[in-house]
């Protein structure tokens, strides 16, 4: 049987002073969340495949990773938290009338071969603020991104917001099927703006009416933008969603935020649930955002509870790319003591180990090697991070190296 060490495309292993670093990034984001309320939550890896159905608007079917079980039903590998989230609101808050605040950590799976060398199993960490419609949890949910990439270690990112109610009322202005919305969306989603034109050109529309459309993909900017779009449209859903917009600069301004905002009237997602205020974040070392999240009004009724959401997703492994890139982790390594003892001395080891211990302190315990001397346990700690190493023999304790 041919042995194999490697990981299929897509995955990898994470270990060492990298991992250190990870659950460094997801302590400090972590404690940002529970600071704002926040209460912790863990859904499965696997579910039904009808949670992630055509009908909750999240990842299309060719990209799960779907498998059977014995009983013969279709399950997948979550791509997305957020349907298992609406979920869970669904099944244990049903009757909740205070607003529900949730966070997760987890891994997602999306099964494509047209990443280009991107992870198809991704570490996210998020929140989701269920049961407020207001523009005051708009206001919540972005700072609160903005205040845990600063936890992180970040200074220098960019918050950018769209509002997709703005984009449907000029859809629904040009009296656009839902078909070629949701076909109009996916070309705008993936940037491709020929494509969305030569949709168009064949809806028997006028070209004042395609460009007009086609403009939102230009909106994207400081504040004054919003004006501009403000002027393009007549329809009440678009006049509407400029309004909240507004209204959400003016509290991100109390938040002192507002450096780290613009707005892009062009954001659309390829995920359909979003209803109102969508958003990504990014910084420089990652060509991908490294939040996304966005407001999901009508999601929950697909699960029977009719609550209005909102929620964002943090990439920690597109965050960490980003955080190396440009060196800001700190040393996040541990101090270790490395406790060598010759035969006999076993007890006096497990003795001296305790004792740091107690002191939460970090120790090793290795049995003295006729095949090693002090000198290599000496090559080796100062190889290693932050590794002194003591001797125990039956003439006492030696301190061969101190970090």
């Amino acid at each position: 049987m041919k042995k194999v060490v490697h990981t299929p495309e897509g995955v990898r292993d994470i270990y060492g002073n990298e991992c250190q670093r990870k659950h460094y990034l997801q302590n400090r984001i972590h404690d940002n969340f529970r600071c704002f309320g926040y209460q912790d939550i863990e859904t499965p890896t696997f579910e039904f495949f009808d949670v992630f159905g055509k009908e909750t608007g999240t990842t299309t079917s060719r990209e799960l990773y779907k498998f059977f079980d014995k009983e013969g039903n279709t399950l997948v590998l979550r791509p997305d938290f957020t349907p298992s989230i609406g979920r869970c609101a669904a099944k244990y808050f049903m009757e909740e009338s205070m607003p529900v605040r949730l966070t997760y950590l987890g891994n997602t799976y999306t099964n494509t071969s047209n990443l280009q060398g991107k992870l198809k199993e991704t570490t996210q960490m998020g929140v989701e603020l269920i049961g407020d419609a207001s523009v005051m949890a708009d206001a919540e949910m972005i700072h609160l991104a903005v205040s845990s990439l600063k936890a992180a270690g970040l200074s220098d990112f960019q918050i950018s917001i769209g509002e997709i109610d703005f984009f449907k009322g000029i859809c629904k202005e040009l009296q656009l099927d839902e078909e070629t919305e949701m076909d109009l969306r996916e070309n705008i989603s993936n940037k491709n703006y020929f494509g969305a034109e030569e949709l168009l050109t064949g809806k028997n529309l006028s070209k004042n009416q395609i460009d007009t459309i086609l403009k939102i993909t230009e909106l994207f900017g400081s504040y004054e933008i919003l004006q501009e779009a403000r002027e393009l449209v007549n329809n009440e859903q678009s006049q509407s969603s400029i309004d909240r917009l507004m209204q959400l600069y003016e509290l991100l301004k109390v938040y002192e935020d507002e450096k780290y905002i613009s707005f892009d009237l062009g954001l659309v997602s390829k995920y359909h649930y979003y209803t109102g205020i969508i958003f990504k974040g990014y910084t420089y070392g990652t060509g991908d955002a490294i939040v996304t999240g966005g407001r999901y009004d009508s999601l929950l009724s697909y699960f029977g509870k009719n609550s209005a959401s909102i929620g964002f997703v943090i990439n920690v492994d597109g965050l960490m790319q980003a955080m190396a890139s440009r060196k800001l982790f700190p040393d996040v390594s541990h101090k270790l003591t490395l406790v060598v003892y010759e035969a006999g001395c076993e007890s006096d080891a497990i003795r001296y180990a305790k004792e740091l211990r107690s002191l939460k302190k970090n120790c090793e315990l290795h049995l003295l090697s006729e095949e090693h001397d002090e000198a290599f346990y000496l090559a080796y700690a100062k190889q290693q991070s932050q590794t002194s190493v003591v001797k125990l023999s039956s003439k006492g304790m030696k301190e061969l190296y101190k970090a």
